[in-house]
């Protein structure tokens, strides 16, 4: 599998979080593919950065290509993908169709059922260990592995959830047909305002 180029990154979020579908995610050998993906931009009310640099979001001010992990309402970990041109972009990884080490995933999230075990953000980074000592690190390498889809899959689009402000932003990305979504999607398939960045499509 080809590893994604580190100008990938650099792209805006929305972007990014379209081009990650598809895409093969491993921490310490285990995971799968990205199967959906939100976008949070610095000039986004629902985005952390939005109000500033702070201790917490230190990372998504950092440089692209690097992961940003928060904790959820005090319990769950989720893991986000730094990127774009303005500093405070991320890409919050929401699924993965578990494809390596399955069985470690379900020891880890004391469960059987292969459709929930990466179905949402705290889900899935419960079943890859993924805790805040992964914050900042990079993406390209050891105990990351990102690489770039096999094939160009089909994206549904739509508004992003589990948020209080910009709910009608269309940035939340789907594997047409998956099941492995953390929730099904409404809408019709990915729409021209958020084309497939066709420089990094060429290099993969």
């Amino acid at each position: 599998m080809a590893s994604l180029p580190p100008e990938f990154f650099g792209d805006p979020a929305a972007v990014v979080a379209r081009n990650l579908i598809g895409a093969t995610l491993l921490v310490d050998g285990i995971g799968g593919i990205i199967v959906e993906s939100e976008a949070y931009a610095r000039d986004d009310p629902a985005s952390h950065s939005f109000g500033g640099e702070t201790a917490r979001n230190a990372s998504m001010f950092g440089p692209p290509g690097h992961a940003y992990v928060y904790r959820s309402y005090g319990i769950h970990w989720c893991l986000n993908v730094v990127c774009g041109e303005q500093a405070g972009s991320a890409v919050l990884i929401r699924a993965l169709a578990p494809e390596v080490g399955i069985e470690a995933m379900r020891e880890r999230r004391r469960l059987t059922d292969v459709r929930l075990l990466c179905a949402g953000p705290g889900r899935l980074c419960e079943a890859l260990a993924i805790t805040r000592a992964h914050d900042g690190l990079r993406l390209d390498r050891e105990p990351f592995s990102l690489a770039a889809p096999a094939a160009n899959p089909d994206v549904v689009v739509g508004p992003r959830i589990g948020i209080a402000r910009g709910v009608e932003t269309p940035w939340r990305f789907g594997f047409a047909g998956s099941p492995f979504l953390s929730r099904p999607f409404r809408s019709s398939p990915l729409e021209p305002h958020v084309p497939r960045g066709t420089d990094h499509a060429s290099r993969r």
